[in-house]
């Protein structure tokens, strides 16, 4: 036990050591507007040179700070959370490779070297998911693996198409593809984006991941995997400038925003309630990103980072004190007996909501307003609007079940919040919560934006929060005191507090489909006529010629020596 701690508070001092360090240098990049690009060239085909690029600019540099800073507070979080595992030393290996990962793909500016990070984030995020080794993580894990796999197969495709240009280092090429060939090449980087980001029709996966424990999850949904997809699509932003790929990602993304926050207000699981609203948010960066302001979804990313990881250690100590329950009705009144954990858990709820002064209000306010002067259609401003109304609305229902109402968890062991291992990185993030915004606005935007909206646009985004809340707090009421009366309405209710059957469709493509398909051309193709026609094939026939030739060989030297024999006795003949 004592290694066990020692592993991990030596881990946790030396990625905070490397956030420091990177933050710091983040911040002197950015006031000498400088940036450095290392590259190691090992190949040259074709014309085309094969290089290991890494970049240090102020945008990779703050990132990998933000993701360093919230692995540090998860792996001194995880000594208490998963102190009891047997199997903890694996888990610290896994946590610590799935960071790895992850800073390989923010600092590679190269299409080839990206996908070492990028496939690192698939196969570990496989690994957190089985963690536990039952049923669920198993159908949890090979979702999240194939969904994730379409993903890896447009990265492939764009590397191919990327040929072309003479190079993979996007980050040079991308001010330079708005010619109209270029479509197929954005299109697939954007689908490798939607897919590790979870927009819809690549959603199912997320809830899914839930399966993986919950340190895991406040690092994936937070800083790690799901914003990967965003990461590569800011790096992309350059070309994706008024195109049609655009228009479609911003349809694409305010679906998932609301699809997200409707399903949300009809879940009762505590953690997938938090993962819904993380694919929320995702929409919204999704959103500004296709509509041009690509420093606005860094800037929401990096708030977001915060104060998700920290809903998402609040909720992991709420289920490590009542023993694995997360369903939130077996919860209320936790405030009476957690107060430290609730009270960080409704700060975290309320920056999530945008509440004024607190870290998403400074990313979320300015990513609706600028969202509301661009050129909009209808469809996705009503979308915005209802997309944050909702998010509100799943907030204060979460809040209302965890905190109000009375104690309903039974007859349990003490249930109290003492632990230093989980409540001292907490408090780290907490912080983060409250000034991370503020900070970071005065960091990224020294200049403020100009903003010309009307009146009531400008006080839309409030006014929607609060009717939001209201009607939020207002139906919860009703549900716990009056007759259930979502009976009444069962098909639509089950249409959308089922991510619109996107778990349902997901499932069916892949066992009925992919997998199938997938074992029907293993065994016609790979273990059929590649093999007939491929490398056992060319073996036998090899082998079968070579045996030819050397009978062949082995006779004509028979032949030669037995007319060598004839020709010498004629000769001896000849000369008596």
């Amino acid at each position: 036990m004592i290694w066990k701690i020692s592993m991990h508070l030596t881990s946790m001092v030396f990625l905070l050591l490397l956030s420091i360090v990177c933050s710091f240098s983040s911040v002197l990049m950015m006031s000498m507007n400088v940036s450095c690009v290392i590259e190691w060239e090992f190949c040259f085909v074709n014309s085309c040179s094969m290089v290991m690029s890494l970049i240090f600019d102020w945008i990779s540099l703050l990132f990998s700070s933000f993701v360093l800073l919230i692995s540090s507070m998860v792996l001194f979080y995880s000594g208490g959370y998963m102190g009891g595992d047997k199997s903890f030393n694996r888990f610290m290996y896994l946590v610590l490779a799935f960071v790895l990962s992850m800073m390989l793909l923010i600092v590679s500016p190269n299409l080839v070297s990206i996908l070492l990070g990028w496939d690192g984030l698939g196969l570990v995020s496989y690994a957190l998911v089985i963690y536990y080794q039952n049923e669920k993580s198993a159908n949890s894990g090979m979702l999240t693996v194939l969904s994730n796999r379409v993903g890896d197969v447009a990265m492939l495709l764009s590397i191919g198409l990327m040929l072309t240009l003479g190079g993979w280092n996007f980050v040079f090429y991308c001010p330079h593809m708005e010619d109209s060939s270029m479509v197929l090449l954005k299109s697939l980087v954007v689908i490798a984006g939607m897919t590790k980001s979870a927009q819809i029709p690549f959603s199912a996966w997320l809830p899914a991941a839930m399966a993986a424990p919950t340190p895991v999850s406040a690092l994936v949904h937070s800083s790690t995997l799901v914003t990967a997809g965003v990461y590569l699509l800011i790096r992309f932003s350059p070309s994706l400038v008024d195109s049609s790929v655009s228009s479609f990602l911003l349809i694409i993304s305010c679906l998932t925003m609301f699809m997200a926050g409707l399903g949300a207000n009809f879940e009762y699981d505590l953690k997938k309630i938090i993962a819904l609203s993380t694919l929320s948010q995702l929409g919204v960066m999704m959103s500004i990103l296709s509509l041009g302001a690509q420093d606005l979804a860094f800037f929401h990313l990096l708030t977001h980072a915060l104060f998700k990881a920290l809903l998402f250690m609040c909720a992991g100590v709420i289920i490590h004190n009542v023993k694995d329950y997360q369903d939130i009705r077996h919860m209320g009144g936790l405030v009476k007996s957690m107060p430290l954990t609730m009270s960080m858990m409704t700060l975290s709820n309320l920056a999530l909501c945008g509440m004024p002064f607190m870290a998403g209000f400074y990313s979320k306010d300015l990513v609706l307003e600028v969202a509301f002067m661009s050129n909009i259609n209808l469809i996705a401003f009503l979308l915005y609007g209802l997309a944050t109304g909702l998010t509100v609305c799943y907030t204060f229902r979460l809040i209302f079940y965890s905190i109000s109402g009375d104690y309903n968890v039974g007859s349990l062991s003490s249930i109290s919040d003492s632990s230093i291992l989980m409540t001292s990185p907490m408090l780290v993030l907490s912080i983060g919560a409250v000034v991370g915004g503020a900070s970071l606005s005065w960091t990224l935007f020294p200049e403020s934006y100009m903003i010309c909206l009307s009146f009531w646009l400008k006080s839309l985004v409030m006014v929607v929060s609060l009717l939001g809340g209201l009607v939020g707090y207002v139906l919860n009421i009703m549900n716990v005191n009056y007759s259930l009366k979502s009976t009444v309405n069962f098909p639509v209710v089950c249409f959308a507090g089922s991510m619109w059957f996107l778990p349902h469709l997901s499932g069916f493509m892949t066992s009925n489909y992919s997998l199938k398909v997938g074992n029907y051309f293993e065994k016609s193709f790979d273990s059929g006529w590649f093999e007939h026609m491929g490398g056992q094939g060319a073996y036998g026939l090899m082998i079968e010629k070579s045996t030819y030739l050397e009978m062949c060989q082995n006779k004509t030297l028979k032949i030669c020596l037995k007319t060598l024999v004839v020709w010498v006795v004629v000769l001896l003949l000849l000369v008596k």
